[in-house]
């Protein structure tokens, strides 16, 4: 059975435009799993320390048959090809790929939490979930467009498609 999956995906380091360019390309590869869309890139401050380069940040909507931690495995993989490092929490990055939604399933253990824990406070995450699917809910019913709306602002600002690959 296939599963509708929203990905978002962030970088701040190396060129993170084509960073998000080549993760899209990767992720439409993964077994199992097909592309529906991608949203367009944005722009905006970091979360956390603001001694760091602003990041661009999007999200792709996939169709799955594997289950949410051989996903989660698959995009750390992903990550890892790209040369991911966790040297402090929130900070520089070339490349973070998180679960955002994962169908109508609600999950929350050691290595995942699925809606993402920070969701509602993503103004970088909820508008390429709306540019994806307008009509995009989480498990609980609860709107996209009204987390939206209630999102502290980011400074997001849209990138034109000539901006990235």
């Amino acid at each position: 059975m296939m599963t509708d999956v929203f990905i978002g995906l962030g970088s701040n380091l190396k060129d993170p435009a084509a960073q998000l360019a080549r993760a899209v390309s990767a992720l439409a590869n993964l077994p199992e799993t097909v592309l529906v869309a991608q949203s367009p890139f944005y722009a905006s401050r970091p979360v956390g320390p603001q001694d760091q380069p602003d990041f661009v940040n999007g999200a792709v909507w996939l169709r799955t048959s594997l289950l949410p931690h051989q996903l989660l495995d698959e995009l750390q993989n992903v990550e890892q090809q790209h040369g991911r490092e966790r040297l402090r929490h929130w900070g520089p990055r070339t490349l973070d790929l998180d679960i955002l939604i994962f169908g109508d399933q609600m999950l929350d253990d050691e290595r995942l939490t699925v809606p993402h824990r920070e969701l509602r406070n993503r103004d970088f995450a909820l508008q390429p979930l709306l540019d994806l699917k307008a009509g995009l809910t989480l498990p609980d019913g609860t709107p996209i467009a009204k987390l939206r709306r209630q999102c502290p602002d980011n400074g997001l600002r849209k990138l034109p498609p000539a901006d990235y690959p």
